[in-house]
């Protein structure tokens, strides 16, 4: 369960715009004032009076010209971190014992122990004699936000945010080839990955939980010597088993923000980069893993395992350990990490890690992201996993490639028999039933144990089943509650012969191959209810489970995954997130040899690859990606890499029909961005829409956030524009234009830089969102050289009188003939 912020959402404020009258300013200044001692210094001051952790932003480091060392730089800044606490404690010492990281490097900050109030006295600003709000702050909405997220106070100057330490989730063998990389196991010499010299050299960061190092998805083999430009190291102080090499050449962990949230000793399996879950060396060798033959989960889906830049330096950053509270990784953690990678000189980072959408300056991954992409990094994140319900998209900062998951064309079915049926499942089961006679099936609430309810025993938890009534004997389990491979050891433990899981109403199709511990299969709810039925039926119902299989060329994909988050982004509506899919269901990569493929204690087994979903799967596609982008054009920004990506997606599936959404219905750029990620196109692009940190600067400024913090993040290089710019109009290679009202004609603004040959570019409206009209001016642009930038003008014109208040989708496609460059189009009217 994913915790829940302190600190209270201002978002409405946000987005008032200046037409706000003096007379409703003033009202709304009572209520600020009132939200003031909430939000956010008292909503930090409002816990117990117990220290908690917190992690307190101050912005950048100056950038140093004096000779001084970056070691004594280092530790300047946090003597100067010691200086800030102690002032607040009164202690300097006491300030010593209570921050446990400083952020010294390309982040300045730091984490520490606090009681509620210190906390509270560090971010706050008290209205006092000496500021008040004039006439002119009243008749200014824009103002008034500044005022009211203004954290530069008397005595402490240089804070910009204090947020809790809070915590985070979690969130290939056939992949490559359904995205165009190779053929049939081989890769052929147009392929991506030969275009890019399968990402050689680029380096990939991946916080996560961690890697582990002995799995042959790691192997250098004739990697050759590491870059010299590398400043990492192998963190095996605790773990001298634990070693890098050519491939793996850095891990680190960062344990002490979950110690102090877990207020748990730190053993010597949290004291070391290894991975215990399996999770960070899946997403890591999906990332950038060596090719091994022969792969496959469970002997499903054997074949040549790939990471998406096979040759790859990469990099392990453990930062999620054990759940607490349904938290695995926290934001002291995660802050660490980001400025731990930046200062090694990763290239690329990857990070299946996420919480509730957040303000941008409140949340570590947005901050450390930021960061990354100033030093020129490109940050990719998952888009997590609260589908399909609308406005559940988080890591929506714009900095951040955001990937979403769809599917592949590759299904493991296993069959459940019954009543002259055979009813078609999935299942990742080793063990299959023998012989070719039929088996008892008892429904689990005809089998509740003594003692328990029948309600637990349809549900098949532990310890509900009874044994004598199910022993010998296929159980069907009803979805829901525990694990789904809970419900299979459930059964196994009463001796029952094998598993039917069915789902429940709710969930639909929506079916899953699991590693089950004894033999089971996983089918629909409509075909659940035709089982039911016969068993209710029959006095003796009977049956078999045929072993599963593994099968290629499903249709229709991609498909939306159900778990897959969608916008809209509930923190900025003006930028579309998700940015882009790519594959994240059932799929193969390497595992830990620390855990079994349940993850569970009593599953005993150990493989070398295993099959996971969720977007923490697709996100690393997307960064591996970015890495073959990174190797063939090295002096691109991270922006560049992203428009890339995102402007040669495809909204369309292999049979070039709309992508589905897990119920079958088109899906919508909520759901896929600006469609499912296409390799071979992102390495030429033609035109990038590209960004600097300045323009992300100017961004934050056009939200509200005050000067004072935009200066304390580039430390006096930069001054927020005195007129700020139109939210829509930040340079993002999709197009959003939200508020439009009848009758009137809203301008977006958009350039353009040629990264191909000269060429002449012609815009086509592919379509155009219901009820609204687009025209682009001009509607062609002509490039003589590279690097050259266009500008462009959209402008969305709402015909119809009475408009359905909501969210219309279309597109714009700029071409020369052998480039498209697409960008999506969502606009949201009002009456």
């Amino acid at each position: 369960m994913e915790t829940t912020s302190v600190s209270v959402s201002v978002e409405s404020t946000r987005r008032r715009r200046h037409t706000t009258t003096a007379s409703t300013a003033a009202v709304l200044l009572v209520l600020l004032c009132c939200s003031l001692l909430q939000s956010p210094a008292a909503a930090l001051a409002s816990g117990s009076g117990n220290p908690s952790s917190y992690v307190v932003y101050l912005g950048g480091h100056p950038p140093r010209d004096d000779g001084v060392s970056p070691e004594v730089a280092s530790r300047m800044a946090a003597d100067s971190h010691y200086d800030l606490l102690g002032a607040v404690l009164g202690d300097r010492e006491k300030a010593r014992e209570a921050i446990f990281y400083s952020y010294t490097k390309h982040i300045n900050g730091f984490a520490a122990n606090l009681e509620p109030r210190h906390a509270a006295e560090i971010a706050s600003e008290p209205l006092t004699a000496d500021r008040t709000l004039s006439h002119d702050d009243l008749s200014n909405m824009h103002d008034l936000y500044i005022f009211s997220t203004l954290k530069c106070i008397s005595g402490y100057p240089g804070v910009v945010s204090v947020f809790p330490n809070r915590g985070r989730k979690l969130h290939t063998t056939r992949t490559w080839e359904f995205m165009g990389l190779e053929r049939a196991g081989d890769v052929p010499q147009w392929s991506a990955w030969e275009k890019a010299r399968y990402g050689e050299d680029t380096i990939i960061g991946n916080l996560d939980s961690g890697v582990w190092p002995e799995s042959k998805s790691f192997d250098d083999g004739e990697m050759g010597p590491i870059p010299d430009d590398w400043k990492g190291i192998c963190q095996n102080d605790h773990d001298r088993t634990f070693q890098c090499n050519s491939k793996l050449i850095g891990a680190r962990y960062f344990n002490k923000g979950w110690a102090e949230a877990s207020r748990l000793p730190l053993d010597d399996a949290l004291n070391t980069p290894r991975d215990e879950n399996g999770h960070g060396t899946h997403t890591l060798s999906t990332a950038g893993g060596a090719a091994v033959r022969g792969a496959g989960a469970l002997g499903y889906g054997v074949g040549t395992a790939r990471g998406g830049s096979p040759r790859a330096r990469v990099a392990a950053y453990r930062v999620c350990f054990r759940p607490v509270n349904g938290s695995e990784c926290f934001d002291a953690d995660v802050l660490s990490a980001f400025e731990a990678a930046i200062a090694d000189g990763v290239h690329v980072i990857s990070a299946s890690v996420g919480g509730d959408a957040n303000d941008y300056l409140y949340d570590a991954v947005a901050i450390g992201s930021l960061h990354a992409v100033k030093a020129g990094i490109a940050v990719v994140c998952s888009a997590s996993n609260n589908g399909p319900d609308l406005g559940t998209v988080t890591n929506v900062a714009p900095w951040i490639l955001t990937v979403a998951a769809s599917s592949v064309d590759r299904e493991f079915s296993a069959l459940a028999v019954f009543n002259h049926t055979r009813v078609e499942g999935m299942s990742l089961s080793e063990r299959w039933l023998h012989g070719e006679g039929f088996y008892p099936i008892i429904a689990g609430e005809e089998a509740t144990a003594p003692g328990s309810k029948p309600k637990d025993a349809e549900l098949c938890l532990m310890g509900s089943l009874d044994p004598e009534k199910v022993r010998g004997k296929i159980v069907v389990c009803l979805r829901g509650i525990a694990m789904r491979v809970l419900k299979g050891e459930a059964v196994r433990h009463a001796g029952g012969a094998a598993m039917i899981l069915v789902n429940d109403e709710a969930s639909g199709d929506d079916i899953y191959p699991d590693p089950h511990v004894l033999p089971a299969v996983h089918i629909s709810y409509a075909n659940g209810l035709a089982l039911w039925a016969y068993i209710k039926s029959t006095k003796v119902a009977t049956g078999f489970v045929v072993k599963g299989r593994t099968i290629l060329g499903m249709r229709p994909v991609p498909v939306m995954a159900a778990f897959s988050s969608q916008g809209p982004n509930t923190v900025n509506p003006e930028i579309l997130k998700p940015d882009i899919t790519a594959p994240g269901v059932n799929v193969i990569a390497a595992w830990s040899g620390a855990t079994s493929p349940t993850e569970r204690s009593f599953d005993k087994r150990r493989v070398a690859f295993n099959m996971l979903s969720g977007t923490s799967m697709s996100c690393p596609h997307v960064s591996g990606i970015a890495g073959l982008i990174k190797t063939l054009h090295p002096d691109w920004s991270p922006s560049a890499i992203k428009s890339a990506i995102m402007t040669s997606a495809t909204e369309l599936d292999v049979e070039r029909k709309p992508i589905q959404n897990s119920s079958h219905a088109p899906a919508t750029p909520f759901s896929y961005g600006a469609g499912h990620v296409f390799p071979s196109r992102a390495l030429d692009p033609g035109l990038v829409y590209d960004m600097t940190i300045v323009d992300y600067l100017d961004f934050l400024c056009a939200l509200g956030y005050n000067a004072t913090a935009m200066e304390d993040f580039n430390k006096g290089s930069f001054v927020c524009p005195s007129t700020h710019m139109s939210l829509h109009d930040l340079n993002y290679p999709s197009i959003t234009a939200h508020g439009l009202r009848p009758g009137t004609t809203t301008m977006v603004r958009r350039r353009l830089k040629n990264v191909g040959p000269p060429g002449t570019y012609r815009v086509a409206v592919v379509r155009e969102p219901e009820g609204v009209h687009v025209s682009v001016t001009p509607a062609m642009l002509v490039f003589r050289e590279a690097g050259e930038e266009k500008e462009f003008d959209v402008n969305f014109t709402v015909r119809d009188p009475a408009p359905p208040a909501g969210y219309a989708f279309g597109a714009i496609v700029w071409s020369d003939g052998s480039h498209q460059v697409r960008s999506p189009l969502v606009v949201k009217t009002t009456q």
